[in-house]
Protein backbone atom coordinates (compact mmCIF):
# COMPACT_ATOMS: atom_id res chain seq x y z
CA UNK A 1 0.00 0.00 0.00
CA UNK A 2 1.33 3.42 -0.96
CA UNK A 3 1.30 5.92 1.90
CA UNK A 4 0.56 9.44 0.71
CA UNK A 5 0.61 12.72 2.62
CA UNK A 6 -2.38 14.76 3.76
CA UNK A 7 -0.74 17.56 1.75
CA UNK A 8 -1.15 15.54 -1.47
CA UNK A 9 -4.12 16.30 -3.71
CA UNK A 10 -5.39 12.74 -3.23
CA UNK A 11 -6.39 13.63 0.35
CA UNK A 12 -8.93 16.24 -0.77
CA UNK A 13 -11.94 13.87 -0.99
CA UNK A 14 -11.28 12.62 2.54
CA UNK A 15 -10.50 15.78 4.51
CA UNK A 16 -8.34 18.88 4.73
CA UNK A 17 -5.57 20.50 6.73
CA UNK A 18 -6.44 23.40 9.07
CA UNK A 19 -4.20 26.23 10.26
CA UNK A 20 -4.44 28.99 12.88
CA UNK A 21 -5.21 26.88 15.95
CA UNK A 22 -3.11 27.18 19.14
CA UNK A 23 -1.95 23.58 19.42
CA UNK A 24 1.32 23.78 21.37
CA UNK A 25 -0.24 23.43 24.82
CA UNK A 26 -2.44 20.58 23.63
CA UNK A 27 0.55 18.65 22.24
CA UNK A 28 2.45 19.08 25.52
CA UNK A 29 -0.53 17.86 27.56
CA UNK A 30 -1.04 14.86 25.28
CA UNK A 31 2.64 13.91 25.44
CA UNK A 32 2.40 13.69 29.24
CA UNK A 33 -0.18 10.87 29.05
CA UNK A 34 1.61 7.48 29.19
CA UNK A 35 1.15 4.99 26.36
CA UNK A 36 -0.75 1.80 27.18
CA UNK A 37 1.50 -1.24 27.62
CA UNK A 38 -0.03 -2.80 24.51
CA UNK A 39 -2.64 -2.00 21.89
CA UNK A 40 -4.57 1.25 21.85
CA UNK A 41 -6.64 3.33 24.24
CA UNK A 42 -9.41 5.82 23.52
CA UNK A 43 -11.14 8.33 25.75
CA UNK A 44 -13.81 10.55 24.14
CA UNK A 45 -13.47 13.39 26.66
CA UNK A 46 -10.38 14.23 28.73
CA UNK A 47 -10.90 17.11 31.21
CA UNK A 48 -7.22 18.11 31.17
CA UNK A 49 -7.39 18.65 27.40
CA UNK A 50 -10.76 20.39 27.52
CA UNK A 51 -9.34 22.90 30.04
CA UNK A 52 -6.87 24.19 27.44
CA UNK A 53 -7.50 27.38 25.39
CA UNK A 54 -7.62 25.42 22.13
CA UNK A 55 -10.79 23.65 23.31
CA UNK A 56 -12.72 26.91 22.88
CA UNK A 57 -11.26 27.20 19.38
CA UNK A 58 -12.53 23.74 18.47
CA UNK A 59 -15.95 24.60 19.88
CA UNK A 60 -16.23 28.09 18.44
CA UNK A 61 -14.28 27.86 15.19
CA UNK A 62 -14.07 24.24 14.07
CA UNK A 63 -17.68 23.42 14.97
CA UNK A 64 -19.25 26.86 14.70
CA UNK A 65 -20.43 27.11 18.29
CA UNK A 66 -21.67 23.53 18.70
CA UNK A 67 -20.90 21.67 21.96
CA UNK A 68 -17.89 19.44 21.42
CA UNK A 69 -15.62 17.03 23.27
CA UNK A 70 -11.85 16.71 23.13
CA UNK A 71 -10.31 13.36 23.84
CA UNK A 72 -7.49 11.20 22.59
CA UNK A 73 -6.65 7.90 20.90
CA UNK A 74 -3.18 6.64 21.77
CA UNK A 75 -1.02 3.53 21.71
CA UNK A 76 0.48 1.36 18.99
CA UNK A 77 -1.30 0.03 15.93
CA UNK A 78 -0.61 -0.99 12.34
CA UNK A 79 -3.88 -2.72 11.37
CA UNK A 80 -7.18 -1.64 9.86
CA UNK A 81 -9.53 -3.94 11.86
CA UNK A 82 -12.61 -1.71 11.45
CA UNK A 83 -13.88 1.46 9.83
CA UNK A 84 -16.34 3.90 11.34
CA UNK A 85 -18.14 7.09 10.42
CA UNK A 86 -20.04 9.86 12.18
CA UNK A 87 -22.63 12.40 11.05
CA UNK A 88 -20.00 15.09 11.58
CA UNK A 89 -16.38 15.79 10.76
CA UNK A 90 -13.64 14.72 13.17
CA UNK A 91 -10.52 16.78 13.93
CA UNK A 92 -7.17 15.09 14.64
CA UNK A 93 -3.67 16.25 15.58
CA UNK A 94 -0.80 14.09 16.77
CA UNK A 95 2.32 14.57 18.89
CA UNK A 96 4.20 12.42 16.35
CA UNK A 97 3.62 11.55 12.71
CA UNK A 98 0.76 9.08 12.30
CA UNK A 99 -1.07 7.32 9.48
CA UNK A 100 -4.80 7.26 8.78
CA UNK A 101 -6.39 4.40 6.83
CA UNK A 102 -9.39 5.87 5.02
CA UNK A 103 -12.20 5.04 2.63
CA UNK A 104 -15.45 6.75 1.64
CA UNK A 105 -19.07 6.04 2.51
CA UNK A 106 -20.08 6.02 -1.14
CA UNK A 107 -17.72 3.07 -1.68
CA UNK A 108 -19.93 0.87 0.51
CA UNK A 109 -21.79 -1.52 -1.80
CA UNK A 110 -24.50 -3.90 -0.67
CA UNK A 111 -23.79 -3.02 2.95
CA UNK A 112 -20.10 -3.95 2.74
CA UNK A 113 -16.80 -2.33 1.80
CA UNK A 114 -13.90 -4.02 0.03
CA UNK A 115 -10.71 -3.10 1.91
CA UNK A 116 -8.92 -2.78 -1.44
CA UNK A 117 -10.55 0.66 -1.59
CA UNK A 118 -8.76 1.84 1.58
CA UNK A 119 -6.07 4.52 1.17
CA UNK A 120 -3.28 5.47 3.60
CA UNK A 121 -2.31 9.06 4.46
CA UNK A 122 0.53 10.25 6.68
CA UNK A 123 -0.18 13.18 9.00
CA UNK A 124 2.93 15.07 10.20
CA UNK A 125 3.31 15.83 13.89
CA UNK A 126 1.47 18.98 14.96
CA UNK A 127 -0.65 19.22 11.79
CA UNK A 128 -4.40 19.55 12.39
CA UNK A 129 -6.57 17.62 9.96
CA UNK A 130 -10.30 17.47 9.49
CA UNK A 131 -11.67 14.06 8.50
CA UNK A 132 -14.98 14.60 6.74
CA UNK A 133 -18.21 12.99 7.94
CA UNK A 134 -18.34 11.02 4.67
CA UNK A 135 -14.91 9.50 5.34
CA UNK A 136 -14.56 6.06 6.87
CA UNK A 137 -11.73 5.92 9.42
CA UNK A 138 -10.67 4.21 12.64
CA UNK A 139 -7.70 4.01 15.00
CA UNK A 140 -4.56 5.75 13.71
CA UNK A 141 -1.39 3.80 12.94
CA UNK A 142 2.01 4.69 14.36
CA UNK A 143 5.06 5.44 12.23
CA UNK A 144 7.59 4.56 14.95
CA UNK A 145 6.80 1.60 17.26
CA UNK A 146 9.09 3.02 19.95
CA UNK A 147 7.08 6.25 20.12
CA UNK A 148 3.64 4.91 19.27
CA UNK A 149 1.00 7.56 18.57
CA UNK A 150 -0.95 10.13 20.55
CA UNK A 151 -3.75 11.68 18.50
CA UNK A 152 -6.25 14.22 19.77
CA UNK A 153 -9.85 13.58 18.71
CA UNK A 154 -12.36 16.45 18.62
CA UNK A 155 -15.98 15.52 17.91
CA UNK A 156 -19.48 16.71 18.80
CA UNK A 157 -20.27 16.15 22.48
CA UNK A 158 -21.51 12.62 23.21
CA UNK A 159 -19.97 10.92 20.17
CA UNK A 160 -18.52 7.44 20.82
CA UNK A 161 -20.17 7.20 24.24
CA UNK A 162 -22.40 4.44 25.58
CA UNK A 163 -26.05 4.49 26.53
CA UNK A 164 -27.54 4.05 23.07
CA UNK A 165 -30.97 2.39 22.93
CA UNK A 166 -32.87 2.53 19.64
CA UNK A 167 -35.35 0.50 17.63
CA UNK A 168 -33.59 -1.05 14.61
CA UNK A 169 -35.38 0.33 11.57
CA UNK A 170 -32.94 -0.48 8.74
CA UNK A 171 -29.61 -2.15 7.97
CA UNK A 172 -27.60 0.97 8.82
CA UNK A 173 -29.07 0.97 12.32
CA UNK A 174 -27.48 -2.46 12.87
CA UNK A 175 -24.05 -0.84 12.45
CA UNK A 176 -24.70 1.78 15.15
CA UNK A 177 -22.09 0.74 17.73
CA UNK A 178 -22.18 3.79 20.04
CA UNK A 179 -23.60 7.31 19.97
CA UNK A 180 -22.94 8.88 16.56
CA UNK A 181 -20.68 5.92 15.65
CA UNK A 182 -21.53 3.55 12.81
CA UNK A 183 -19.04 0.66 12.63
CA UNK A 184 -17.99 -1.73 9.87
CA UNK A 185 -15.89 -4.57 11.31
CA UNK A 186 -13.46 -6.94 9.66
CA UNK A 187 -14.11 -10.60 10.56
CA UNK A 188 -10.62 -10.82 12.13
CA UNK A 189 -11.23 -7.90 14.49
CA UNK A 190 -11.94 -8.00 18.21
CA UNK A 191 -15.01 -5.85 17.54
CA UNK A 192 -16.48 -8.59 15.33
CA UNK A 193 -16.01 -11.05 18.19
CA UNK A 194 -17.91 -8.61 20.40
CA UNK A 195 -20.89 -8.57 18.02
CA UNK A 196 -20.13 -5.72 15.62
CA UNK A 197 -21.54 -6.12 12.13
CA UNK A 198 -18.97 -7.72 9.81
CA UNK A 199 -19.04 -5.41 6.80
CA UNK A 200 -15.41 -5.30 5.61
CA UNK A 201 -14.37 -7.81 2.97
CA UNK A 202 -10.88 -8.58 1.73
CA UNK A 203 -7.60 -8.27 3.59
CA UNK A 204 -7.35 -6.87 7.10
CA UNK A 205 -4.72 -4.33 6.07
CA UNK A 206 -1.50 -4.25 8.08
CA UNK A 207 1.11 -1.60 7.24
CA UNK A 208 3.84 -2.77 9.65
CA UNK A 209 6.18 -3.61 6.76
CA UNK A 210 5.72 -0.21 5.10
CA UNK A 211 6.60 2.15 7.94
Amino acid sequence: MEIKSVFDKEFAPYGRVHEGYELDGLLVAMDAIPLPEEGTAYQPSIPELEALPVFCQFEGNAYGGMPVQLGMCWGRNTKLNCLEYHRDSEFNVGTNDFILLLAKQDEIEGGALDTAKVKAFRVPAGVLVEVYATTLHYAPCHTDPAKGFRVAVALPRGTNTDGLDIIIRNDEDKRLWARNKWLLAHPESAEAEQGAVVALTGENIDIKNQI
